[in-house]
């Protein structure tokens, strides 16, 4: 036990580690968590065995599931009203389109049985939705048109549908006896309504977890994704899809701190992908997928050049849709980790050939990945797609636009250069607007350019929030009896590695902004701008 936690703690520290390296190459950096585990898998230097493949389908799907919930929670809504119906229409019937074409592709070209060539269709079908924010965020690639909000919602919601015919298709081939039209009605209606009912009433509930606790919203939310996905899978229906749906009405909900729920889950769904990329790479046999490769690389262009432009074309036409867009969405349909984790399902269903499916599913992501989304961004450039003057931030809902404002209080205490002084005058040197003062210990006072402000108001002002950058980094700290500041004045507190600036100091309940004869005592808090070397 101590050797597997020992294990999955070096990895998770070294995938965290390699991952800024990772955005300095070429290619998604999700790729150099495929790379480190085929290094450390059997063929690697560190000849692990794992071949678990029923292990990772549990974990990869469990991921996943994370991945789909953050898909729709971290939608904007108001931004992607205007594509939701090319978006939708991509999402469910350009998968089935894309899944029959490619079926017949393999049937006719490579051999494949009829059962067995739909299945691969289906398993690949679905553009991944880890991929496509990976590349859209990673080189802040917003798109004319609103095509990276159709990029996105496509991306985020269509793993139902191409779950939903894996799961009929793999039992097919296993031999199962399934009665389709029950199957796939229980899956739409469970996902469906359990996906809405859950996501109304936990923004219902939300602002309960929230009273009880600090940080109860966070975990009430990972509860509900958990439960979202579970309860339909566990009735028959489409987990996946009952799990981006509660996510979508969570939200387009008015939930308080939403930013900051979106960060923990964006912080999670990242880890959910290196997990996924990191286990398919040690699962592989790098040595199996040679005689996959030519196979692998002939569906990957079909889908690039055919599957995927007739699909997309068709669906599209009745918008008028510009020629240039159509291209950029066809070349945008990266496969990915959903596409091998389906085909992880396959084999854990027993269907024959499953490892081969896996091998050949893991080459065409692989490449997919390496040529559709390395090449993403110049393929954009060449159609003059690239909206030079958006943020495709703003698609999110864990975007803050640099002009939101946070409030501070501010103690004004003996000699502080705002006693005596009207509002009025305070405005003329300051660009932070004081909205309520707090008298005599808790009496409020509605403020206005007349009001003038004591000694021992304390001020609560709207000021613009800072936006933390690569560049520079805020952080309080206490000053300790033996730290290096203590007891210094601040033109003399030496530099390190780092240079920092300290911004204010908080002492006795008092807020002081500090210039360089101010002398630091043991006790302060200090708020501390270090600047990147």
């Amino acid at each position: 036990m101590n050797q597997i936690l020992l294990f999955i703690g070096l990895v998770i520290i070294l995938c965290l580690t390699i991952k800024p390296v990772g955005k300095k190459l070429p290619f998604p950096t999700l790729l150099v968590f495929i790379a480190l585990g085929m290094l450390l898998g059997v063929n690697g230097p560190a000849h692990i065995d794992f071949s678990d493949y029923a292990l990772t389908e549990t974990v990869c799907g469990t991921a996943l599931l994370f991945i789909m919930f953050y898909g729709g929670f971290n939608t904007n809504i108001d931004r992607a009203k205007p594509i939701a119906v090319p978006a939708v229409l991509l999402s469910t019937f350009g998968v089935v389109i894309t899944a029959g074409i490619t079926g017949v592709f393999a049937h006719f070209v490579l051999g494949f049985d009829w059962i067995s060539g739909l299945l691969l269709g289906s398993v690949v079908a679905s553009t991944d939705a880890a991929s496509v924010f990976s590349v859209l965020r990673e080189h802040n690639l917003s798109l004319k048109g609103g095509t990276d909000s159709l990029l996105e919602v496509e991306s985020g919601s269509n793993d139902p549908v191409a779950y939903m015919l894996t799961a009929v298709l793999a039992t097919l081939a296993a031999g199962g006896d399934i009665n389709i039209p029950i199957l796939l009605a229980k899956q739409i209606i469970l996902g469906v309504g359990l996906g809405l009912v859950i996501g109304w009433t936990s923004s219902r509930l939300i602002e309960r977890a929230r009273a009880t606790a600090e940080g109860a919203q966070t975990i009430f939310l990972f509860a509900v994704a958990i439960v979202a996905y579970a309860l339909p899978s566990y009735l028959g229906g489409n987990g996946f899809l009952a799990v981006y749906l509660a996510g979508i009405v969570l939200g387009a909900s008015d939930i308080t701190g939403k930013v900051e729920l979106a960060h923990f889950f964006d912080t999670l769904t990242e880890m959910a992908e290196m997990t996924i990329f990191f286990l398919l790479g040690l699962l592989v046999t790098p040595a199996r997928l040679p005689q996959m490769l030519l196979p692998g690389l002939a569906l990957m262009a079909f889908m690039l050049f055919v599957s995927r432009p007739f699909a997309v074309g068709m669906l599209l036409a009745p918008f008028k849709t510009n020629p240039r867009q159509v291209a950029l969405v066809s070349w945008a349909g990266l496969r990915g980790a959903a596409s091998v984790v389906f085909s992880l399902f396959a084999v854990v269903a027993g269907v024959p050939g499953g490892h081969d499916l896996f091998d050949l599913v893991f080459v065409i992501a692989v490449s997919s990945i390496v040529v559709q989304g390395s090449l993403l961004p110049a393929v954009a450039k060449k159609l003059d797609m690239i909206d030079a003057e958006g943020d495709v931030r703003r698609t999110f809902n864990d975007y803050r636009d640099e002009d939101g404002m946070s409030f501070v209080k501010l103690k004004v205490g003996a000699g502080h250069p705002f006693a005596g002084r009207s509002l009025a005058d305070i405005g003329s040197v300051t660009d932070m607007l004081v909205v309520l003062v707090l008298r005599d210990g808790a009496h409020p006072v509605l403020p206005n350019g007349d009001t003038v402000i004591e000694e021992g108001d304390l001020l609560v002002m709207a000021a613009p929030t800072f936006e933390e950058r690569a560049e520079v980094t805020l952080r309080e700290v206490t000053v300790t009896p033996h730290g290096r500041l203590a007891g210094q004045r601040l033109r003399d507190v030496p530099q390190g590695k780092h240079p920092f600036i300290v911004v204010m100091l908080k002492r006795d309940g008092q807020t002081i902004i500090p210039d360089g004869d101010t002398l630091i005592y043991a006790g302060d808090e200090a708020v501390i701008a270090t600047l990147a070397s």
